[in-house]
């Protein structure tokens, strides 16, 4: 979970969303959505990582920086503001990456995009979140005594631990990520067709909140192309396994694009 309270960079036109790219032209915009209580800045340093032809593209989501005040806590109405955001946002080629609760986010804005006739991503790229058909694999922790739901979190190892240190910031925190636990925990999957876009998950091999064998039933979500790349980390892959997860999702956005690669440029 990154601190709230930095001071950083809002685009003026859109609060939901913020495009970091200063190419002229980008041939794909990267929508990405944070975990429970994370900001979307956690994939700021991403722009230099990936390809020039890509444009990360932050999604904030409410209780974060300059929408510290707002609160969602159910997923029906967070979706609901986004589709309303992103309209305007999803010119040209794009796609969705989301991790945790953010690849939940994420799926759920695609069907609605559907719903109402708008267009859709390319790509769906999910990581570290359970499949939406066993998302009840794990009990509700977002309304659990202050001590046990700390206990949760720090089973996740992707809270600073100075956030368990220092009562201020955790009393400043604690009610967003009640919210974002809270829009998991009471999630309810509706079964729709499967999706058409492709379906990449990604998933940590040592994963408790998403183990492996809960990642696999997303396949079913789609009629296209499905893969899923496994890491040897825990929840938060993408933190301890940063440098190979990059060059792994640098590939998958290429070939999305068609783009051709050095041989070099990735190792599976």
């Amino acid at each position: 979970m990154e601190s709230n309270l930095s001071v950083l960079r809002h685009s003026p036109s859109n609060r939901c969303f913020e495009s970091l790219s200063t190419a002229r032209a980008p041939l794909l915009r990267l929508f990405c959505f944070p975990y429970a209580g994370g900001n979307a800045y956690a994939f700021r340093e991403w722009q230099q990582h990936l390809a020039p032809e890509i444009d990360v593209c932050l999604g904030h989501l409410p209780g974060r920086a300059r929408r510290i005040g707002e609160r969602h806590t159910q997923m029906q109405s967070l979706v609901a503001e986004l589709v309303n955001a992103i309209r305007t946002e999803i010119h040209g080629r794009f796609a969705f990456f989301g991790h945790s609760m953010g690849a939940l986010v994420s799926f759920e804005l695609v069907r609605e995009l559907r719903r109402r006739n708008y267009s859709t991503p390319l790509h769906l790229f999910l990581s570290a979140c359970r499949a939406p058909t066993v998302m009840k694999a794990v009990p509700p922790t977002f309304n659990l005594p202050t001590q046990e739901f700390l206990a949760e979190l720090q089973k996740l190892k992707g809270t600073p631990q100075e956030f368990f240190q220092c009562p201020e910031i955790q009393n400043s925190l604690l009610p967003l990520l009640r919210a974002d636990f809270e829009v998991t925990d009471t999630y309810n999957y509706i079964a729709e067709s499967p999706l058409s876009c492709p379906i990449t998950v990604y998933g940590g091999e040592h994963d408790n909140l998403a183990p492996v064998k809960n990642l696999a039933p997303w396949e079913f979500q789609t009629s296209a192309q499905y893969q899923i790349r496994l890491f040897s980390g825990d929840h938060f892959f993408i933190q301890s396994h940063k440098s190979e997860f990059l060059r792994t999702l640098r590939h998958d956005l290429l070939q999305t694009l068609c783009v051709p690669r050095s041989p070099t440029e990735f190792t599976s």
